[in-house]
C-alpha cells in the first residue's frame, strides 16, 4: 500500500489548517488527528456454532484487509452458557495507511449504501473525542458478496482521535466528511 489515500492528503492540506484556525491552537501537535479505528463484531452465536466465527473472521478480514483477533470472555455467565476464555467476538485495529483507506471507504462507499440513510448520529461521542458507530449488516461494504454470507452480522466501528473534547472530535470528523445527521433529520 504505497499510495496515500485522498482523505489523508485532504487532512494534511486543508483540514489541519482549518482546525488550527477555528480552535486557535498554539502548537501544531494540539491539532486533533485520527489515531486508530477499531472494528468489533460481537459473536454471541459462536457459543453454539463454531463455524460462525470463521465466517465472520473471513468477512472482517475482507473488509479491513487485516486478520482479526479473537476476543475471549473474561467472565463466566451461566445463563448464556458462557465460560471464561470462550471466544465471543472479533476485533481489528487499523492504523496508518490501512486506517485512512478504511475511513475513506466507509465515508464514500459504505455509509451511502445504507438504505434510507439520513446521516450518522452526532451524539455517539465518548466525552474524549472518540466516535462510535454501529452498522446493522456487513453488506454495506462492496467487498462482501451477498451470495457468500451465511447470515447478516452487525459491527461496531470506533474512530479514536487525539481530540480532547467531543466538540474538537466532531469538528475533525465533520471536516473529513462524516455525514452527521442534521437537526431536522433526527
Amino acid at each position: 500500500m504505497a499510495t496515500t489515500s485522498a482523505l489523508k492528503e485532504r487532512y494534511e492540506t486543508a483540514v489541519r489548517d482549518e482546525l488550527k484556525k477555528s480552535f486557535s491552537y498554539g502548537n501544531v501537535m494540539q491539532i486533533p488527528r485520527v489515531e486508530k479505528i477499531v472494528i468489533n463484531i460481537g459473536m454471541g452465536e459462536s457459543i453454539g456454532n463454531g463455524k460462525a466465527m470463521d465466517a465472520a473472521a473471513g468477512d472482517l478480514a475482507t473488509i479491513t484487509g487485516q486478520k482479526p483477533i479473537v476476543t475471549k470472555s473474561k467472565k463466566a455467565i451461566s445463563n448464556f452458557r458462557l465460560r471464561v476464555g470462550m471466544p465471543i467476538g472479533l476485533k481489528v485495529t487499523l492504523r496508518g495507511e490501512r486506517m485512512w483507506h478504511f475511513l475513506e471507504k466507509l465515508l464514500t462507499v459504505a455509509l451511502p449504501r445504507i438504505r434510507d440513510f439520513q446521516g450518522v448520529p452526532d451524539r455517539s461521542f465518548d466525552g474524549r473525542g472518540n466516535y462510535s458507530l454501529g452498522l446493522k449488516e456487513q453488506l454495506v461494504f462492496p467487498e462482501i458478496d451477498y451470495d457468500k454470507i451465511d447470515r447478516l452480522r452487525g459491527m461496531e466501528i470506533t474512530i479514536c482521535t487525539t481530540a480532547r473534547t467531543d466538540e474538537e472530535g466532531r469538528a475533525l470528523l465533520r471536516q473529513l466528511g462524516m455525514p452527521f445527521r442534521t437537526a431536522e433529520g433526527r
